[in-house]
């Protein structure tokens, strides 16, 4: 499988569509913040930020998931280094409230995780979410205790009902410790189109403080009903697999920007697709995962600048229509 840092070093001129002309990004779009790929330097302008409807606070808009990328032996230095890395660069660029998302199902991401944020001595700084997967209360609540040891913390800032397994069980359960103080926020979550009536339902009928869904600019289905719903009820939104698992590289292979990336402030593939996520206005933060310090770098780009209005989001969808 192609690598994204191949596509970006080794794409040729060439058209993504018949009749379409394609050109390199010129370089008056490689904005003051660096490179093409890394964040802006410090004291640049912050990362855009987005409230979480039922309090006002505000998270940024670039966060980090943890699936497969981050199970990995917690005692492997080698394995550990570049994750190490790629927690710095999301504390640095994201600031306070930077989200890490994770799992019991995940293997060892969230024992990764815990050590990787005792390490750095970021805690503190970081919007911790993880999840319950599995049916009946006391296996729940079981989960949950293993995820505070795993991560090393007595307090979730949000636990969600995985892929709606045991959902009025586990919403409820989750209910509880919100009063509790266990966990500051609840939510329910899935990976796939075909869950999203089902998660729209639960919206309008529950009211969480969060859903967590599958969005990209190939995969739309949320915009039809479960997003409008979410803005309806003041329900935030995370974004998992932005990317479709890679698929969206395999399409771009060998094809440069369109110069109107640059009107974004784009100068990636990675960005186009973060950004036409981050500007649909019910999404609070997107969470790519990745294991690689140089893809975080180009995911954190995406936080700043210009973001699309509804006609850009068109345009870049209609590259794949």
């Amino acid at each position: 499988m192609p690598t994204r840092r191949r596509f970006l070093l080794n794409a040729p001129i060439a058209a993504l569509a018949p009749g379409w002309m394609l050109h390199a990004v010129p370089a008056h779009a490689q904005r003051a913040g660096g490179t093409p790929g890394t964040p802006p330097a410090p004291g640049a302008a912050a990362m855009h930020r987005r409230p979480i409807p039922s309090t006002g606070e505000t998270l940024p808009v670039i966060g980090l998931g943890t699936a497969d990328t981050f199970d990995v032996s917690p005692g492997n230095a080698a394995e550990l280094a570049p994750l190490q890395d790629v927690t710095r660069q999301l504390l640095a660029a994201a600031g306070k409230g930077a989200i890490i998302d994770t799992a019991p199902s995940y293997g060892n991401a969230e024992a990764v995780t815990g050590e990787l944020l005792a390490r750095l001595q970021g805690r503190d700084q970081v919007f911790l979410a993880t999840k319950i997967g599995t049916t009946g209360r006391d296996s729940g609540m079981r989960q949950v205790r293993n995820s505070e040891t795993a991560l090393r913390t007595r307090k979730l800032d949000l636990i969600q009902v995985h892929n709606l397994i045991d959902t009025s069980t586990q919403l409820a359960l989750l209910r509880e410790l919100k009063q509790q103080g266990v966990t500051r926020y609840i939510g329910i979550t899935h990976y796939t189109e075909s869950a999203q009536d089902d998660l729209a339902a639960l919206v309008e009928r529950e009211k969480p403080d969060f859903v967590q869904i599958n969005l990209s600019v190939t995969a739309r289905g949320a915009e039809r009903r479960l997003l409008p719903a979410c803005q309806a009820h003041g329900v935030a939104v995370l974004i998992n697999r932005p990317f479709q698992d890679g698929a969206l590289f395999r399409q771009v292979k060998g094809k440069p920007l369109p110069p109107w990336a640059a009107d974004i402030d784009c100068t990636s593939w990675a960005q186009v697709f973060l950004k036409f996520i981050v500007g649909h206005p019910a999404v609070t933060a997107v969470i790519p995962a990745t294991s690689k310090p140089a893809n975080m770098q180009d995911n954190l780009r995406a936080g700043y600048g210009r973001l699309p209005d509804a006609a850009m989001r068109e345009r870049i969808a209609g590259l794949f229509a």
